[in-house]
């Protein structure tokens, strides 16, 4: 969403106050009735205060905000989303499903801090 060029930002406007759009090089509007799931790590209301994103649209999209902190913030998560992720992957291309070892975790949950020392100049 923190993405979305000024003249999609319009558009979607548009669609979420008139439940219209019209197809390009269509001839009349077509009527949908949408809800919108949107996310971002953009901060949008910083974005609204410089007028890089549209006041408007904002006050549409943000009735009902869920705040998810990043995944650094709750590494206590990262087990269980690995396995997940591994399980759904070995699904996806017919492997025997495996489930990250104590080391494959490891890894991951001082991931951010190897990555840390490794971007800093030597």
């Amino acid at each position: 969403m923190g993405e979305l060029p000024a003249p999609a930002q319009v558009r979607l406007l548009r669609i979420l106050q008139d439940g219209s759009f019209e197809r390009v090089g269509g001839q009349r509007a077509l009527h949908v009735d949408v809800r919108i799931v949107a996310a971002t790590h953009r901060d949008l209301q910083q974005m609204v205060a410089t007028g890089l994103f549209r006041e408007d649209l904002w006050y549409r999209i943000a009735v009902f905000p869920i705040h998810v902190p990043p995944l650094r913030d709750r590494p206590e998560d990262i087990p269980a989303l690995a396995t997940h992720f591994a399980l759904r992957a070995a699904t996806r291309f017919g492997a025997a499903p495996r489930i990250p070892t104590q080391q494959d975790l490891d890894l991951l949950l001082d991931y951010r801090g190897r990555a840390m020392c490794e971007s800093s100049p030597r």
